[in-house]
């Protein structure tokens, strides 16, 4: 179930309620005239089954609230209602398949925002899985993989490709392209420093790495799991299942390719370098293919199961 608290301006309020009441799977409508005072209106709350809340979300937007007045939306992790059973019943559809476009959106847009913390938990990323592929320390590249913050620029592309939304695309790819060449930046400078001090070295870097070889070596194997975990993180994201987000930070070699290239280029090995280029543009490409793929797939079926229920 979905909370959502509006302000609403008092000629709007009727519309609202009604509208609020005439939604399948909405339940527990709460009224409160003259309530708010910044902007000035009411309040009107309700609880609505997660399946309803696209719809309803659209149509109050529809309403011009977001310009006049506010829509917040908060998950309950607990309803203790008959009514809310009930409500969630009746909604068409299934709660986990439903996509709350309007969230998502929002979602990915602030995921994707090139922030100092963005950069630096990417920078700090990228050095960590440098360490990794000198050391050959396959526990190094699963914290690198996990740390990395580039799924949401990635995730904000696959929404705006589905929702055709150049701004979101714009500002997602700025993240991921100036991120990615910002971390390795440093991460060359990181490892210029670490070999002046004898803590890396060109023998480590060349030497047979049976744990993570594979970085700089990418082949169809690295395609076909970029793209399930591409699929896998979409649904993570859409579901609210968020949790499973982990396992496909680690389920992809985007950081470890980065670190490895940008350590490869301070030693001048151009081998590795566009081997492991070629490894991270890989991922990334099967990545988007198969979250974009995702959201339209489940675009469409949802839009099916909406017409086909009475």
């Amino acid at each position: 179930m979905l909370h959502l608290r509006l302000i609403t301006p008092s000629e709007k309020t009727g519309d609202v309620v009604r509208l609020i009441e005439g939604t399948t799977g909405t339940t527990h409508l709460v009224v409160l005239p003259g309530a708010a005072r910044d902007p000035a209106g009411d309040v009107v709350m309700c609880d609505v089954a997660r399946e309803a809340g696209d719809e309803l979300l659209g149509r109050l937007r529809d309403l011009d609230l977001e310009d006049h007045g506010s829509i917040s939306v908060e998950n309950i992790d607990l309803s203790l209602s008959k009514r809310a059973d009930r409500a969630e019943a009746e909604a068409p559809g299934e709660g986990a398949d439903a996509v709350l476009w309007e969230h998502l959106t929002d979602a990915t847009h602030e995921e994707s925002t090139l922030s100092v913390t963005y950069l630096a938990f990417l920078t700090l990323a990228t050095m960590i899985a440098a360490c990794g592929v000198v050391l050959d320390n396959a526990i190094l590249i699963v914290g690198a993989m996990a740390v990395g913050p580039e799924f949401g620029p990635l995730a904000g592309v696959c929404t705006a490709v589905v929702q055709r939304a150049p701004r979101l695309a714009l500002r997602s790819l700025t993240a991921l392209l100036v991120g990615f060449a910002v971390a390795m930046a440093v991460t060359v400078g990181f490892s210029l420093f670490m070999d002046a001090v004898d803590l890396f070295s060109r023998d480590q870097l060349e030497a047979d790495r049976p744990n993570t070889g594979f970085i700089y070596a990418p082949d169809w194997f690295s395609f076909v799991v970029a793209v399930l975990a591409g699929a896998a993180g979409t649904l993570s994201l859409t579901s609210a299942k968020s949790g499973a987000l982990v396992g496909v930070a680690i389920s992809v070699t985007t950081v470890p390719a980065a670190a490895n290239a940008a350590v490869a280029l301070s030693y001048g090995d151009m081998k590795q370098t566009w081997g492991s280029t070629e490894q991270l543009l890989l991922n990334l490409l099967g990545i988007i293919l198969a979250g974009t793929a995702t959201l339209a797939l489940q675009k469409w079926l949802w839009a099916r199961q909406r017409k086909a229920t009475p």
